[in-house]
């Protein structure tokens, strides 16, 4: 699909760029054919009179947020402000700031405390009788 699309590359701003437009021929009417007329999907872009200059004609820095070059440009002065410093530090730093999730730091910080009080009290960090035999149940081999 796009090796189809890739033979229309450098003609394709062209293409989208005149507004297509149907026209209707204006000669005299032959037979039962009926009265025809020229019709345009979009006005022809060379009119007389007063016609529609780009924003960018006006005002060469313009930056889409409103047709006055001064509220244009404070627009996007502010647009950026919330959108880069107050979304990302302010988020970044809430997010920095959420709660211990799962409580994985605790755990860890649990764990160094009490293999530094074993090491300190000469045992092993973990004994060979992990779980207490006496609590554990087995089955006999006549129940298996």
């Amino acid at each position: 699909m796009l090796t189809r699309l890739s033979r229309f590359g450098p003609a394709l701003p062209r293409l989208l760029s005149t507004p297509p437009a149907r026209f209707v021929s204006q000669s005299k009417p032959s037979g039962a054919a009926g009265s025809t007329a020229v019709t345009e999907l979009y006005p022809a872009a060379q009119q007389a009179g007063h016609s529609e200059v780009s924003p960018y004609v006006k005002n060469p820095d313009y930056h889409g947020f409103s047709s006055d070059p001064v509220v244009d440009e404070w627009n996007m002065r502010l647009g950026f402000f919330f959108g880069i410093s107050v979304a990302l530090v302010i988020g970044g730093t809430f997010i920095h700031y959420l709660p211990d999730h799962g409580m994985r730091q605790w755990a860890r910080r649990e764990a160094e405390r009490v293999i530094q009080l074993r090491e300190k009290e000469g045992l092993p960090l973990i004994g060979e009788n992990y779980y207490d035999s006496n609590k554990i149940v087995l089955t006999t081999a006549g129940e298996e």
